[in-house]
């Protein structure tokens, strides 16, 4: 069974923030991948309109997690949350409690890996 802790987090955008979004999300992605080394995937997706976007991310364990969670809180929480109402959460893997933790403010589903494989 593999470490990696991932997710799925859907959120419906505010009225007029689709370009406020796409602008933090450039700013999000470029400190993610700088700063994060146990970030293995981290990807936005909206749907044709607009107004719903899915962010897929994908961490080498819960620590690595935790340190994306810490740098999210620090510095673009509150400007995030301000742009979007997240809908669900599914997270995937072994998340440890303090993963637990920091995402039970949104609601998460946990997901616990019973079978198959990572390449």
């Amino acid at each position: 069974m593999s470490e990696h802790v991932h997710w799925v987090l859907e959120v419906e955008l505010k009225a007029n923030a689709e370009s406020d979004l796409r602008a933090l999300m450039l700013e999000m992605v470029g400190a993610t991948k700088a700063d994060e080394p146990g970030a293995l995937n981290y990807e936005w997706y909206f749907n044709e309109a607009g107004t719903v976007c899915h962010l897929y991310e994908r961490y080498a364990s819960s620590d690595a997690a935790m340190i994306h969670l810490g740098n999210f809180g620090t510095k673009f929480a509150s400007r995030f949350l301000g742009l979007v109402r997240p809908m669900r959460m599914t997270v995937y893997g072994p998340a440890d409690e303090n993963v637990r933790a920091a995402l039970a403010p949104m609601n998460a589903t946990f997901m616990d890996e019973v079978g198959g494989f990572t390449r």
